[in-house]
């Protein structure tokens, strides 16, 4: 849906023209997994994928939200009643920035909304987060906030952790707000520095697929947090603030000190190793050598599926596939349990690929899944 369509459905909706239109993307992470909430390195870039929201202000308090893409009227719900984890529905996302504002002591005095969105929602490519930045952003801009573009993403995490009650990293939502179209984002999680590291693949002769399996996830289902509390544990053991502070030269004896603790060695040896993966890719992409980064995504799907374990049947049959069928890479994308993978492939095997991996998938039994190219997009900003 265009920004003009989500601009008459507003006027639709709420009798007037709204202040402004704004879009937040959705995002694929090329590399670093699970370590964005272990103070780690992460390389996001952005989907051409959105999240649109036509907005205005209100000065009684009121929050009115509405959607396209979800059944039902306006939701109106008071500000002042707005509180951490009393709600399960999509609204929890918009609300909870309002709230994260609110109490970071924004005078955010209500707003009314409505929303539509192309992103794939449960596929891992944090749909969630698109709804969130477009809603801070739009806020943001018309209460004349002042925040730059990592805050808006603070904020928006924040509401994610504490008032969804989901416990994510700051990458979503820093990916959405930040990201360059062309480019993908080399994050450092602990202090938020950032490298727009170009990224054409077309240019190249290549293209990156993204394969949704149509399994869906949630984070707030218990299994992330289960493995954020499990890296968490690895850290404490070691006597570190987190697994980032452990060196990829020092794993080895890292690993021999954690004994026969199974979990921790796994998630420790993750973390670790992913890290370490990012910047191989940030420096073979500097260094033009851009085929090269696919066999370190094939060692990052291994990492995720047999030491993080968080892959699933249908996202270890995609990423098989591709390879058998000559891609240059493939792994996991996202949370896991479900969602997305990307390959890598040289343009002229995409189609062989893909068709490879509609076949694997009927003759498996699993419903359809759905391919499109990801080409690095530009972040969140006002349309009109």
């Amino acid at each position: 849906m265009g920004a003009q369509q989500v601009r008459e459905g507003f006027t639709a909706l709420y009798g007037a023209e709204p202040e402004g239109v704004w879009s937040a993307p959705g995002r694929v992470n090329l590399i670093g997994e699970h370590t964005d909430y272990n103070d780690g390195f992460v390389m996001p870039f952005a989907l051409p994928h959105v999240a649109t929201a036509a907005v205005s202000r209100r000065t009684d308090g009121v929050l009115r939200l509405h959607s396209a893409d979800v059944e039902g009227g306006v939701v109106e719900l008071r500000l002042d009643d707005l509180a951490p984890e009393t709600d399960r529905n999509w609204t929890a996302y918009p609300a909870g920035v309002v709230w994260a504002l609110r109490a970071a002591g924004h005078a955010v005095t209500g707003a009314d909304v409505h929303l539509a969105s192309t992103v794939p929602s449960g596929a891992g490519l944090s749909s969630s987060a698109a709804l969130e930045v477009v809603i801070a952003l739009a806020l943001g801009d018309l209460y004349e906030l002042g925040l730059q573009r990592w805050q808006l993403a603070r904020l928006c995490q924040r509401a994610e952790n504490v008032y969804v009650g989901a416990p994510t990293g700051i990458m979503d939502q820093t990916a959405s707000a930040c990201c360059e179209e062309g480019h993908a984002l080399f994050l450092d999680t602990r202090d938020l520095s950032q490298q727009q590291i170009p990224f054409d693949l077309a240019a190249e002769g290549m293209r990156l697929l993204v394969v949704d399996t149509q399994v869906k996830h949630s984070h707030s289902e218990g299994e992330y947090g289960k493995r954020r509390a499990g890296c968490e544990r690895g850290a404490a053991l070691l006597g570190v603030d987190a697994l980032r502070d452990i060196t990829y030269a020092d794993l080895d004896a890292a690993l021999a000190r954690l004994g026969d603790d199974e979990e921790a060695v796994r998630l420790v040896r993750h973390v670790v190793t992913e890290d370490e993966r990012v910047e191989k890719v940030v420096a073979l992409l500097k260094s033009g050598e851009t085929r090269g980064i696919g066999p370190v995504l094939v060692e990052g799907h291994a990492s995720l599926r047999d030491d993080f374990r968080i892959s699933c049947p249908e996202l270890d049959l995609v990423v098989d596939t591709a390879l058998a069928s000559g891609a240059l890479g493939a792994r996991m994308t996202g949370g896991g349990f479900g969602g997305s993978a990307i390959v890598l492939a040289e343009a002229s095997d995409v189609e062989t690929i893909t068709k490879a991996v509609l076949e694997a998938f009927a003759s498996g039994g699993h419903a359809a899944p759905r391919v499109f190219e990801a080409v690095p997009s530009a972040g969140a900003r006002r349309i009109s």
